[in-house]
């Protein structure tokens, strides 16, 4: 087991750990004026000038921190000032963070976890880069969290603390150390300077990519890990959703994992429900839910958890709900042992959603447009005679519709008339109706 002491983080740097680090590479790095003209970020947008130093949302939590002893792994309120970055993106899209920071101390960022030690005031500049996966396994190492690009033109950053997932408690984190990257092709291992129960703590002199690794031969120890939800609420015409389950290590950037799954798979609804639990990597796992019923449909069945990166937006488990569900229990557990590691009640109404269960009066008004705007003239003429069937048009209905040419008005006729039965049918006959028609 690693036995740690509390670590002091001062404001001042930790004295020079270049003979801990070994021979070290001469890395390049660019300047806050070099990325002006690079666009690699739209600086402009960020940097205005001192006064915004004072607008930048923070969590006013500080104590004294020329006699702080403490560590990362403490609470933010105890030690540290935790602070909202600013977040600006490129001509590409590409997102970085911007802390303006106005004086020495500990500041944690609340979107990335990351932890800057400031010896002065400063601009750090940062964001999330892919890592080389054929560089790191020349050197027999894997990521074991992301890599971010981080910049300072002060250089007023003296200490980094880079979150981590290991259960440092049972033994764990003994395989961790830092890669420092530059140019995606110069890389050095820097061994930490201590590891905490939540972070990895380096001192620092030069900026470009910093991200923690392991052995590529590491035995897997259990990580400290969460569960994250994303739903795709039912459209329209279609009352079948999908809740999309992420068995994902605690160290990833769920910002960052909202933007990828954005490009993989379109706007979702992201649920907060408390996340943590402990997973196992290389074993499997299977996913419950109540109601369990054929209305509801897991896959797969079961899901082998990968820690590695950067597979941290695909999804583990899709849960696909075939009818309009409020709420749902979603339980995960070890198929090995059978037993539960994580289990949270869910609740799948929004408001988009709550419009779904209105009444089939107001239902059939708010998709009106819709409907005449997106239904095709084969399902038309299919969805004609299930009305008829269903004795909900006559015959004069049906043959008012044929007689019309365009798709839109034949739309609008049949749902207007379903809507101006409202009046003279009784509310099974209107259920129907709507039952039909969204089908």
């Amino acid at each position: 087991m690693l036995h740690l002491q509390p670590i002091v983080l001062p404001v001042m740097c930790w004295p020079c750990e270049a003979d801990r680090r070994g021979p070290k590479r001469r890395l390049k790095h660019k300047s806050l004026e070099e990325i002006k003209h690079t666009g690699a970020i739209t600086y402009n947008a960020m940097i205005q000038n001192k006064d915004r130093r004072q607008s930048l949302t923070t969590t006013q939590r500080r104590t004294d921190l020329t006699q702080a002893t403490c560590s990362p792994d403490m609470k933010p309120q105890s030690c540290f000032e935790e602070f909202t970055p600013i977040i600006t993106a490129d001509e590409s899209d590409d997102e970085a963070y911007l802390f303006q920071c106005s004086s020495a101390g500990l500041y944690q960022c609340s979107v990335t976890g990351l932890v800057f030690v400031m010896k002065a005031e400063g601009d750090v500049v940062y964001r999330t880069v892919p890592w080389n996966r054929r560089l790191l396994a020349q050197h027999h190492k894997k990521p074991a969290g992301p890599l971010f690009d981080i910049k300072c033109q002060q250089q007023s950053v003296c200490q980094l603390c880079l979150p981590h997932c290991e259960l440092i408690s049972t033994g764990g984190g003994q395989f961790l150390k830092v890669a420092h990257v530059d140019n995606l092709e110069d890389i050095e291992f820097i061994t930490p300077h201590q590891i905490t129960e939540t972070h990895v703590v380096i001192n620092i002199t030069g900026f470009s990519g910093y991200g923690n690794v392991r052995d590529e031969n590491s035995p897997a120890e259990p990580v400290q890990a969460m569960v994250l939800l994303f739903y795709k609420p039912p459209e329209e015409l279609n009352l079948r959703s999908f809740l999309n389950v992420l068995l994902l290590p605690r160290n990833i950037v769920i910002h960052d994992v909202k933007n990828q799954r954005r490009e993989l798979v379109g706007e979702e609804m992201y649920i907060d429900v408390p996340s943590k639990c402990i997973l196992y990597p290389k074993q499997v796992y299977t996913l419950s839910t109540v109601p369990d019923d054929d209305l509801i449909i897991v896959q797969p069945n079961e899901a082998e958890f990968n820690e590695e990166y950067p597979n941290y937006s695909i999804t583990t488990f899709q849960v696909i709900l075939k009818t309009i569900i409020t709420d749902i229990n979603l339980s995960v557990t070890h198929k090995g042992s059978s037993s539960c590691i994580w289990e949270r009640e869910v609740c799948l109404l929004p408001n988009r959603v709550r419009s779904m269960t209105a009444s089939p009066k107001k239902r059939l008004l708010n998709v009106r447009s819709s409907f005449i705007d997106r239904i095709s003239g084969p399902v038309l003429s299919s969805l004609i005679d299930k009305l008829l069937e269903k004795g909900l048009m006559v015959d004069g209905d049906r043959e008012e519709a044929d007689a019309m040419q365009s798709r839109s008005d034949r739309a609008r006729f049949v749902i207007d008339t379903v809507r101006r039965k409202e009046l003279h049918q009784p509310k099974t006959s209107l259920s129907t109706s709507h039952s039909v028609i969204f089908r």
